[in-house]
């Protein structure tokens, strides 16, 4: 991620009305209510005002829309990681292993909660070809090893107690990833909420209280 990027979101815990642009944000609306196999092209256009070849102007199909949509998701994610990891490197911490894996935690949290119509969209994955597919797991991934690597530290420097780290992040981030099924921003519990909910349980997967 450059720099830019991560100054980008360098108020990280902060999320302005979600605005990809007309075609994007109306795709979601469409995807969110009917799935990506219950919309059309034609409703889509519709949606956005503009007709089927405008619209094919901008995006190859609609799986190209549903694909710019995900890449959009996930690198507006690690953005947030980046940045909110970065904070701890320049504010100092007594604890930088806690530090950056609760910052890092709570990014992930926010951007499934206050993004939740966005970020439940990674469901939709199964509709796009191999190669789309394995383009945006290759970054997905990315996120992992951020995480991997913030548990490592932590370990190696007797921070986190942790016998079998890769499972225990892939635990945790299919725990985060499930948020968008069940949170609702009108429900019973505010993102930070969640996120400060979801960091207790993380804290203790690494073995602190």
């Amino acid at each position: 991620m450059t720099d830019s990027q991560i100054a980008k979101f360098a108020n990280w815990r902060e999320f302005e009305e979600d605005d990809p642009g007309p075609i994007l944000l109306h795709a979601l609306d469409a995807f969110s209510e009917n799935g990506f196999h219950g919309t059309t092209v034609r409703d889509l256009a519709r949606r956005v005002g503009v007709t089927v070849p405008s619209l094919y102007y901008h995006h190859e199909n609609k799986e190209a829309v549903l694909v710019t949509l995900l890449d959009y998701s996930i690198r507006e994610l690690i953005a947030r990681i980046d940045a909110a990891i970065s904070e701890v490197d320049a504010a100092g911490s007594d604890r930088p292993q806690v530090a950056r894996f609760t910052n890092a935690v709570q990014a992930i949290v926010l951007t499934m909660t206050y993004r939740a119509k966005r970020s439940a969209l990674d469901s939709e994955l199964r509709h796009v070809s191999p190669d789309n597919r394995r383009n945006y797991a290759a970054t997905r991934k990315h996120i992992e090893l951020i995480m991997t690597d913030l548990v490592h530290d932590g370990v190696e420097h007797e921070v986190f107690e942790v016998d079998e780290i890769d499972e225990t992040v892939r635990a945790l981030l299919g725990m985060f990833q499930s948020i968008p099924r069940w949170f609702h921003l009108d429900g019973p519990l505010t993102p930070e909420q969640v996120a400060d909910r979801y960091t207790a349980i993380a804290l203790r997967a690494v073995g602190l209280s």
